[in-house]
């Protein structure tokens, strides 16, 4: 598993030095060679995403692997920076997900306005910054510069069922 998260970071890392992607947001993830998996169902007593006006606001999303299990454990201790970003990563997909369910296309979003994102880390860990550039990374790859976003990178003692990551964003959208 180690090797594939090195393996997944030191791609991202030189597909975002290569040339902007262009296309529609479903072309590029196509590109990219991701497949977008079914939104996730909410956990609680909540709904994914609520629109109101322009903007769509969703809730936090966690790193799920595809098959309903998630990336675990605390960023410093039981994970690399590394596994960290690819645990942000994965959760920029089932943000997307859950975007695409929501709007019917992604080519609907204006911009990425705001990115909250909290790592489940031990207390000394101070790179939150570069484990949530995994799910800003994609967010810049897959919509180019209306990918780019404000941001907050946090760190956590816990978060539920003991994430790595779990990250909210609101999205302007085309009405």
């Amino acid at each position: 598993m180690k090797h594939f998260i090195s393996c997944l970071f030191l791609f991202t890392a030189i597909s975002c030095i290569s040339t902007a992607q262009t296309g529609t947001p479903e072309s590029i993830l196509e590109n990219l060679g991701i497949e977008l998996p079914p939104s996730p169902p909410p956990v609680a007593n909540y709904v994914n995403a609520v629109t109101t006006g322009n903007l769509v606001f969703l809730a936090g999303k966690g790193p799920n692997k595809g098959d309903g299990t998630y990336v675990t454990g605390k960023v410093g201790r039981d994970l690399t920076i590394e596994e960290g970003y690819a645990a942000a990563r994965l959760t920029a997909i089932s943000q997307l997900a859950v975007l695409k369910a929501h709007l019917g296309e992604l080519s609907r979003v204006k911009r990425i306005v705001k990115v909250h994102g909290m790592v489940n880390c031990t207390d000394d860990f101070t790179n939150q910054p570069e484990v949530i550039n995994g799910f800003s990374d994609l967010m810049v790859e897959v919509f180019g510069e209306k990918g780019k976003h404000a941001r907050a990178a946090v760190g956590m003692a816990s978060l539920p069922r003991n994430i790595a990551v779990e990250i909210e964003m609101i999205v302007e959208i085309e009405r």
